[in-house]
């Protein structure tokens, strides 16, 4: 099932994490196949035009266009109750890791 169907064709930005770091993505949503979703970016640079695509999995996603995104247990535990629970909020540090002794 396709969770971003509604967006694609639109302009999105995405939060996604990668390791530690929650990074923002902009772009158009191009496809969306159900596991990843697709963006791309057209921009001109040394007066020719480039295009830029990216695939981001369903995994890594944070929100798009502001809508949290929901684990599939959640999704699930919403379809049973009728109610969806809170997913839990990310938890990052902008402090150094050090290393311990």
């Amino acid at each position: 099932m396709a969770r971003y169907a509604e967006h694609v064709s639109k302009r999105v930005e995405v939060q996604y994490r990668s390791g530690d770091i929650y990074l923002t993505a902009t772009g158009i949503l191009v496809a969306d196949s159900g596991r990843s979703i697709f963006l791309e970016e057209h921009f001109t640079k040394d007066s020719r035009a480039r295009t830029f695509r990216w695939e981001i999995p369903y995994l890594y996603i944070v929100r798009v266009n502001g809508a949290a995104a929901q684990p599939p247990e959640y999704e699930a535990a919403s379809a049973q109750e009728g109610t969806p629970p809170s997913p839990p909020m990310p938890r990052f540090s902008m402090r150094p890791r050090t290393k311990e002794a």
